[in-house]
């Protein structure tokens, strides 16, 4: 069985709820997983926007969240903001700080791709890694990966 990554809030390819974004109250939609291959020793979780700042234009990726070391024997992350399990580590997103920065786009529709991947090591302490760190410990370490994108676009921009 493959690796494999949903929520309950949203479908694949479905609008992400507001409550999930900077327009609500800003905390990481549940997410579950199943399908680890064997040997995984831990798992890393990558949110970003590779449709910032406008879908028609895209100059950047944006980065919402980096959460690695999360333990094998966790297959969900929760809903009402408790967003690191015991034992993770979370990395910096764009907004210079760790944990889950949602939706906030300033223009259009954008997608966001929550990318789960399982790792046979523990990356260990990497300090404040970025995306870019992450992804570069993790090379050559990745067993299996999957990935959920969903969709968000602010009904009323500059409200929050």
């Amino acid at each position: 069985m493959p690796l494999k990554i949903s929520s309950s809030a949203f479908s694949p390819n479905g609008a992400i709820p507001a409550v999930h974004t900077c327009d609500g109250l800003d905390t990481p939609p549940p997410l579950k997983w199943s399908g680890a291959p064997e040997g995984t020793k831990s798992y890393a979780l990558i949110v970003d926007d590779p449709d910032a700042p406008d879908p028609k234009a895209p100059k950047m990726t944006y980065v919402h969240w980096v959460l690695y070391d999360i333990p094998p024997s966790v297959t969900s992350l929760g809903d009402g903001g408790v967003a690191s399990p015991a034992g993770a580590r979370d990395g910096v997103n764009d907004w210079k700080r760790g944990g889950y920065g949602g939706p906030c786009p300033p223009i259009g529709r954008h997608r966001y791709f929550f990318k789960l991947y399982a790792l046979d090591v523990m990356l260990g302490d990497l300090g404040s890694p970025t995306k870019a760190s992450v992804e570069a410990a993790m090379r050559g370490h990745v067993l299996a990966q999957s990935e959920l994108m969903g969709t968000y676009q602010r009904t009323k921009v500059g409200a929050k």
